[in-house]
């Protein structure tokens, strides 16, 4: 049994009823047998972050009583799923603190209406409305199924800096207030429910730590506390090796290290946010990742780089991804040849845009540089470079600046690349042997991925043709195994 978990629990987990009596259910197991004390993270019910940001923006243009509308609607669909729930004794105490939070969000939606203009700050405020009722939600939920739950604001525990929307977490400042307000709670018997997604700055300033950003919660307060695992609840069976609509034989994976979870995040993969590794990865903490309306299933196991774990998945190619969408920027010209700085000023001007370069790669001749952005980007990042380059282009140094829009990123990710001889040449053939034409090619110094630029046409036909490498079986074995032991 385990001393500590922290379990996650998204949106579709959360999100009526029915999953809130489900996932209490789970909760109570957990802690009959497998947990000696837990603490809970929870998401919003689906869909209605959005809807509150679609309110403040709507308030921003001039039409204040769309927040209003919305604000019935939340308040009717939470009071639902509490009456479905709750005795009358549980909703007199719960209805009222719900109405007390969606008549701030219209107050505030009203000052957004004067200003004419939603800050960041002001839709951080706004963001993290529909975790603050699910937690108060899902707390006295909890409690009428016979669990000690009380429902805990991330604000009073996770301290951030006060860039809104894409917060940065204070991990020792966050520790200290976890042992102030949080162990006392657990050691006491105590169950807490937690507001995912959110934080504050130091000076208590509501702070978001980027959508989806629950599960890099749930990964803050299990490092802060220093759990045995940290249990991330979806609504799959774990992490798959690709997506499932792109390619139907997909299966659950056994295990994972934390860097090839971290290249499948960074490069597609939605089950986890990109960021949910970094607390844990320096104290070594396990995560799991299951499914909330299949919590039999052992789902996957990621687990430190370096561990010796005896359900570890040895195969060189474990999953494959893809990103769709994107474009491919490629600075040509032969007057680049042996010119320094060339590539520090390009990457320079897509800094200033404010754009995020997913792959690069450059040619050995160095005549030519290519990179990769989401293709809602390039046009500004064009500008940008041809604005940058402006005398190089017109003395010819640099040929053009140019854009192949509609591409996608195939990524192969498996750790055994770095020990396993000819795996790049394996997928290549894979590649050609469907047709795909490989635009540009990039592998990083982990040697735990490989990405490959493509057509997006030919983007699922590659996925499928590298997928199909990961069913290779592991050294010594007939066959891959779908399950692992749970530790």
């Amino acid at each position: 049994m385990a001393g500590t978990l922290t379990m996650k629990f998204g949106g579709t987990s959360v999100g009526d009823a029915a999953a809130i009596r489900r996932t209490a259910g789970i909760v109570r197991q957990v802690l009959a047998g497998q947990a000696e004390q837990a603490a809970v993270v929870v998401s919003a019910m689906r869909g209605v972050t959005d809807a509150l940001l679609g309110g403040a923006q709507a308030a921003a243009q001039g039409d204040p009583e769309r927040a209003r509308h919305l604000a019935e609607d939340l308040g009717r669909r939470h009071g639902q799923a509490a009456s479905a729930l709750l005795e009358e004794e549980d909703l007199e105490c719960l209805i009222p603190t719900l109405d007390n939070l969606l008549d701030g969000y219209v107050r505030l939606c009203e000052s957004i209406a004067v200003l004419g203009e939603a800050t960041p700050r002001a839709l951080d405020h706004v963001a993290g409305l529909g975790e603050r009722m699910n937690a108060r939600l899902v707390a006295a939920a909890f409690r009428r199924q016979g669990l000690p739950a009380e429902a805990v604001d991330a604000t009073d525990l996770i301290v951030t800096d006060a860039r809104f929307q894409n917060a940065t977490p204070d991990l020792e400042a966050t520790r200290r207030r976890v042992e102030a307000h949080l162990r006392p709670l657990l050691e006491g018997g105590g169950l807490p429910v937690v507001t995912g997604f959110i934080g504050a700055t130091s000076q208590g300033v509501p702070t978001t730590l980027g959508r989806g950003g629950s599960d890099y919660s749930a990964a803050i307060l299990g490092a802060c506390l220093d759990c045995d695992e940290v249990w991330i609840w979806t609504d799959v069976d774990g992490v798959m090796s690709a997506d499932p609509r792109l390619v139907p034989g997909a299966r659950s994976l056994r295990t994972l290290s934390y860097l090839e979870v971290s290249e499948l995040a960074y490069f597609g993969a939605r089950v986890l946010h990109p960021k949910t590794i970094r607390p844990v990865l320096e104290r070594g903490i396990p995560i799991r990742v299951k499914n909330t309306f299949n919590p039999d299933h052992p789902g996957t196991l990621i687990l430190p780089d370096d561990a010796d774990h005896p359900t570890a998945d040895r195969r060189p190619l474990k999953a494959v991804t893809a990103i769709p969408d994107i474009s491919l920027i490629t600075i040509e010209g032969k007057g680049m040849l042996g010119v320094p700085g060339i590539a520090a000023r390009a990457f320079g001007a897509v800094a200033r845009t404010g754009t995020n370069v997913l792959l690069i790669s450059q040619a050995s001749s160095e005549q030519s540089i290519c990179f990769a952005v989401q293709q809602s980007q390039a046009p500004r990042v064009v500008a940008a470079l041809e604005a940058e380059f402006e005398r190089e282009l017109a003395r010819r140094d640099i040929d053009r600046v140019w854009s192949r829009d509609g591409v996608t990123i195939v990524t192969a990710v498996g750790a055994g690349m770095r020990s396993t001889p000819g795996v790049a040449g394996r997928v290549f053939s894979a590649t050609g042997a469907r047709g795909v034409n490989v635009l540009a090619i990039a592998q990083g110094s982990s040697e735990c991925s490989l990405s490959l630029v493509v057509d997006g046409a030919e983007g699922e036909e590659a996925v499928r043709a590298i997928h199909a490498l990961t069913l290779e079986a592991e050294p010594g074995e007939a066959e891959f195994e779908t399950g692992f032991q749970n530790s």
